[in-house]
This record gives structure tokens, sequence and C-alpha cells, in this order.
């Protein structure tokens, strides 16, 4: 099983499973299916442009004007949902750099180009057997554009690193959390989630007294509230920084 390994900006090493053939032909048909369902539109509407227009030519340009979108539908979506398309989403895939790392619109134009190599000229032979002949699954595409088809199902859980999810808007309450290191909030992080579970509220406490002595900090949160706090707020600065 081929994987990806990507360093957070907390080096928290995650390992994504780069996907083969099942997967991305499932989510190539879901999408010709979407697009086989706005030809279908296109050409109703186009009969509607009929009953407008009298000229063969005025028809025939509206039409292809309509159709337009589906023929960049690839480029588009991918851009537009960070290396997605409607079928990539529903396969949970998704499009990134070799390193990890989001995709740009160059590498996502070189794929799209090289799709007619990939898949139209050879009726997809080329893309299928690069795809399971190379050693990171890439189509000729993802090769020249520097790209990877990874699994979006990570077996690793924010749960499990010291990373927490935070809003964009969070406001942080205790600014000198930054005195702790990323080896604390691992331990704080392990140690609130096992009393917390096992509803160990003096360990909780203790955890909290030893927090609060640290950060030099007076607090009238209660402790489960003061422990998550002072995780969200070290993952907010580090984050951000």
């Amino acid at each position: 099983m081929s994987k990806l390994q990507i360093n957070t900006t907390q080096n928290v090493n995650l390992d994504y499973k780069i996907v083969g053939i099942g997967e991305r032909i499932v989510a190539f048909l879901i999408d010709g299916f979407i697009l086989y369902l706005y030809a279908v539109l296109v050409q109703l509407i186009g009969r509607g442009i009929g009953y407008v227009f009298d000229d063969n030519w005025t028809q025939i340009g509206l039409v292809s004007l309509i159709f337009l979108p589906a023929m960049f539908y690839s480029l588009i979506l991918h851009s537009l949902f960070n290396g997605q398309t409607v079928g990539k989403m529903i396969m949970k895939i998704r499009v990134v750099r070799l390193d990890g790392s989001p995709v740009h619109w160059s590498n996502l134009l070189v794929r799209w180009m090289l799709r007619v190599v990939d898949i139209w000229l050879f009726f997809g032979s080329v893309g299928l057997l690069t795809i399971l002949f190379t050693d990171k699954k890439q189509r000729l595409g993802d090769a020249a554009a520097g790209t990877v088809v990874i699994s979006t199902k990570n077996t690793v859980k924010i749960s499990h690193t010291i990373l927490e999810e935070v809003e964009e808007t969070y406001a942080p309450k205790f600014t000198n959390v930054t005195i702790l290191t990323d080896k604390d909030v691992r331990l704080i992080k392990e140690t609130y989630q096992i009393a917390k579970k096992s509803h160990d509220y003096k360990t909780l406490k203790a955890l909290r007294d030893k927090v609060e002595g640290l950060l030099n900090s007076n607090s009238d949160l209660y402790d489960v509230q003061y422990i998550d706090t002072v995780l969200k707020d070290y993952n907010f600065y580090t984050q951000k920084s």
C-alpha cells in the first residue's frame, strides 16, 4: 500500500493512503454521469433556442457556448474545491502535491491538458497503465504536474495528535500558552482525554493545577473548560505562526 507522509506545521507526521485505480475510476464515472446529465440539459435548452432563433449557426453557437463549461469541468472543479471534483468528494479522495501541500492552479492546468493523452486519445489505456505500474500511482498528468491522488479518510485522527480544531473567529484567552512545548501539550492532551473519558475528576483537577502553575494564570473556568481552552489557545497561536 503506497502512502504519502505529510508533515504539519506542528511537526506531526500524518500518513495518507495514495489511492489506486478502483476509487479513481468510480470518481471518474460519477463525474461522467454528471456531465451526461448536463449534456441532456443542454440538448433541451438547444431545442428551446431553436424555437427562438431560425438561423442554424446562431443555434449552434449558443448551444456550444452553453456546453463550454463542461469541457473545462475537471479544471474548474479541481480549482474551486482544492483538488476535488464531485466524484472525488463522494469517494473522499483529493489531488495534492507530492509534498502533501494543496495543488496550485498551474499543477491542475498541466494535469488537465494531459488528460488528452491519458484518457481521450487512447481510451484511457495510458492513464490506467501508468497508475497501475508507477510507485505513487500517478498517471502522466500527475507525473508531469508533480501531484498524487490521496484518500482523505485519514487513518490518523486529529484527536491522536496535539492538533485541535480552531475556528477562524476563535479568540484566545491565555496569551502565554506559547511557553509550553509540543511535548508538554501532547502530555496535557493525553492526560486530559483519559481523565475526561474515565470521569477522573481528581486527575483533571491535578492537571489543571499543574498547567495553571506553569502558565501562572488564575482562571475562574472549570477544570474541563480550562484545559480545553489552553489546548485551543496553543493551537491558535502555533497554527497562525
